[in-house]
């Protein structure tokens, strides 16, 4: 019995240094950086990676169990990956992964790379006849890590290249899929501002596509924050589930460009929308909006407000209170809990519906006495007094596009019944016309 544990003992060991020295034998090298090798990988990696074809520069071996090359590159991908362009590629091969028929790269390190990925429908894929001797050789490339210090991960949007740019980035496998984490870079894409992105964790399967942590910022380095979790079907189950948070995020970054020096603030809020596909038409959802040290200036609207009540601070506002809650089932959206305050000058409460473009609700205006002396007999319009406003109901009609409300029409009673304060405020504005016509006060 012991001399039979010998012998196995002195058998493994030389099958061991067998294995040594093919790994570390010249022919193996020169087979490991000839073409056959290469064109071999080739075609295990782009079956591996779901590419119908790819390209590898010459394969240079740097040890007994790792190699380089310059630049691989692949493309037509038929799952999660539509593409690959990646250079300063090392790896480090497992060599046991050949006892399980598989080349298994444990750890692959890209210096620089372009992935594009795509949405795609699960279709069985083709089964390509091999020869006999076939089953004795490995059939897939397994890749346990790949790791890139600085990749784009794109895909597109609008008609337009969005995506992930200069992101650190790993990819490991999920069953025959890849799960992807990127750090860093900075994301850009249609109808969003650039933003800086500190982390994402993102799953593509044949069924669904699943991000389960998306943190974004305009500048990583400050206490703003932008979460989103979801979830998308893309098989026979097309349902989509997505949830967001947003903490400090400033608006003007989120604003065109003319309304950038006009608005001013931070947004907080919670969004949550789902539906049975991602059509518009198949949606609901609900959330809210806050917005802290709000400030809105040099707009027209508010300039010829304080032209009319003959009071400059109508030029700015500085808001203590601003939210509103919202909720939609498609076609009908409404924004309901509405507050809008500077406190001492104005107030506004209410809610406003949406159904087919048609315009709807009731916004309750309440306005400090000092701000409604350009009125002749306010309280008619503003009949109600609370806490420290008069307040008058505003009606709305109409269509988002040509918008309708009967408080102008109100207003305009007031003046036909005294003419005199329609003069007064005629020749105040003529009065103003004149300092701005010849830039004097006098």
């Amino acid at each position: 019995m012991l001399i039979c544990a010998g012998a196995v003992a002195i058998f493994f060991l030389i099958a061991v240094a067998g294995c040594v020295a093919v790994f570390y034998s010249p022919l193996l090298t020169h087979y490991i950086e000839g073409n056959a090798f290469r064109a071999a990988m080739e075609d295990e990696t782009a079956k591996g990676l779901h590419f119908p074809r790819s390209r590898y520069a010459p394969i240079r071996r740097t040890s007994a169990f790792s190699a380089a090359s310059e630049s691989f590159e692949a493309s037509n991908g038929v799952k999660a990956m539509k593409s690959l362009d990646a250079h300063g590629i090392t790896a480090r091969f497992n060599p046991w992964g050949v006892f399980v028929r598989q080349w298994r790269l444990n750890y692959v390190h890209v210096q620089s790379g372009d992935v594009a990925i795509q949405i795609y429908e699960a279709n069985p894929e083709a089964v390509i006849p091999k020869a006999w001797f076939a089953i004795f050789l490995p059939n897939r490339v397994y890749v346990k890590r790949i790791e890139s210090e600085r990749a784009n991960v794109t895909w597109p949007f609008r008609g337009e290249r969005a995506g992930f740019f200069g992101t650190r980035l790993l990819i490991t496998p999920h069953g025959r899929d890849f799960e992807y984490v990127a750090t860093g870079g900075r994301l850009k894409m249609a109808l969003l501002p650039d933003l800086d992105l500190r982390r994402l964790h993102l799953l593509i399967t044949k069924t669904l596509l699943t991000i389960y942590d998306v943190d974004l910022a305009s500048n990583s380095g400050s206490d703003e924050s932008i979460h989103a979790q979801a979830n998308a079907g893309i098989g026979k189950d097309k349902s989509v589930d997505f949830k967001a948070n947003f903490n400090a995020v400033p608006i003007r970054t989120w604003l065109p460009a003319e309304w950038k020096g006009r608005f001013n603030g931070n947004a907080f809020g919670d969004f949550h929308s789902a539906g049975t596909d991602p059509k518009l038409e198949s949606s609901s959802g609900e959330g809210w909006l806050r917005i802290r040290n709000g400030r809105i200036d040099d707009l027209p609207l508010l300039e010829k407000l304080a032209e009319l009540a003959q009071k400059k601070s109508f030029e700015h506002l500085e808001l203590n209170d601003c939210s509103f809650t919202f909720a939609w089932r498609y076609p009908k959206f409404d924004i309901k809990d509405i507050i809008i305050e500077e406190r001492g000058k104005f107030r506004i409460e209410g809610e406003i519906s949406i159904d087919h473009r048609g315009l709807g609700g009731t916004i309750r205006l309440g306005l400090t006495r000092a701000y409604l002396d350009w009125l002749p007999n306010p309280e008619e319009v503003f009949s109600r007094h609370q806490g420290g406003y008069l307040w008058t109901n505003i009606h709305l009609s109409g269509t988002i596009d040509e918008p309708g409300q009967d408080l102008s029409a109100r207003i305009i009673e007031l003046f036909k019944e005294s003419p005199g304060a329609y003069l007064g405020l005629f020749f105040r504005q003529f009065e103003d016309w004149l300092k701005k016509a010849f830039g004097g006060d006098h």
